[in-house]
């Protein structure tokens, strides 16, 4: 082994797998695809794609250091330990997903089918994974590294990424972390009602809830809603432009706001900076949540009474981009 350190490798449930949890075998999931006329080869082929991927990924880190694998569930409950290097076998939003639990360890991203995968935050394929992994171990921690105008270090041998996370805390006690976004609102498809307040400026309003977003996610979630609205409006002048990933703001929308008499529309979109968070009150009697990054199962509650509020974290992440 070349190193001490532990390179833990993330994976995730391909769909072939989570087919056979919910039909219990895979000849009832064949069946019940089949049946709707969808092909049982797709998936099959995805897993053997992926699963072969993972194996070629665990033999070269095992040439270089211990490995220990660590599927996507296991994430919120895993102690990551600060000297680790963190690999993740795409998709994007695996990458996000580990982002979330870590405390500034290097990750480095891997596509392993660049054919499915957009891989926006997947800059790397398996054939590179071991050189960029050498390299990761030569260069100092990231946070000893000189940042540059666009977040990314100056070493010539590896380049870190940082990456700004939005947090939320309630009056409760409850903490949530976003490397995308934050949605806060109701559970299904209801309204939500709440007051919004940032700086000295506060409305009641009505909604389908509130998207938060960082510069991560500016190409995600926020965009469609931009995106959208942009499209209603006709404004054909007015593209929408993504943020930094490292940028010191997060921007906020209001979706589907309702103007009534018990509620405003003045505050729907703006952006959330560390001297003016956004601070929000549910009025909801029951089923307001707040889950970050499309993970509803590890949502905190926000129902009446509750007030959360919603700024940049202290935390950031540091993926290793070239």
């Amino acid at each position: 082994m070349l190193t001490d350190r532990k390179i833990v490798l993330v994976t995730r449930k391909t769909r072939l797998m989570a087919l056979q949890e919910k039909y219990c075998t895979l000849g009832q999931a064949k069946f019940y695809l089949e049946h709707l006329g969808e092909s049982f080869e797709v998936y099959e082929d995805e897993h053997r794609r992926y699963q072969e991927a993972t194996q070629q990924a665990a033999k070269t880190l095992a040439t270089i250091g211990k490995v220990q694998q660590l599927e996507r569930e296991l994430l919120p409950t895993y102690l990551f330990h600060p000297s680790d290097i963190i690999v993740v076998l795409g998709q994007d939003g695996l990458v996000a997903n580990s982002l979330k639990y870590l405390d500034g360890q290097p990750v480095i991203a891997v596509n392993p089918m660049p054919d499915m995968f957009d891989g926006i935050l997947l800059p790397f394929r398996l054939t590179e994974l071991q050189a960029v992994l050498l390299h990761a171990l030569e260069s100092h921690t990231p946070e000893s590294h000189t940042l540059d105008s666009q977040g990314a270090n100056t070493n010539s041998r590896i380049k870190y990424q940082s990456v700004t996370l939005a947090e939320a805390t309630t009056n409760l006690g409850d903490r949530l972390l976003a490397v995308n976004d934050l949605f806060i609102g109701p559970q299904s498809h209801t309204s939500a009602r709440y007051q919004l307040r940032q700086q000295e400026v506060q409305e009641e309003q009505c909604s389908s809830g509130i998207i938060v977003s960082t510069g991560l996610g500016s190409t995600g979630w926020m965009k469609s809603i931009v995106t959208g609205a942009q499209a209603i409006c006709q404004r054909s002048g007015t593209a929408y432009q993504p943020k930094a990933w490292d940028s010191r703001s997060l921007t906020f929308a209001v979706r589907e706001p309702f103007p009534s008499a018990t509620s405003q529309c003045s505050q729907i979109f703006g952006e959330i900076t560390p001297q003016s968070p956004l601070q929000l009150t549910s009025h909801m009697a029951e089923s307001g949540v707040i889950f970050s990054d499309g993970i509803e199962q590890d949502a905190i509650s926000f129902n009446a009474g509750t007030v959360a509020t919603i700024t940049l974290s202290d935390k950031t992440g540091s993926l290793v981009v070239g």
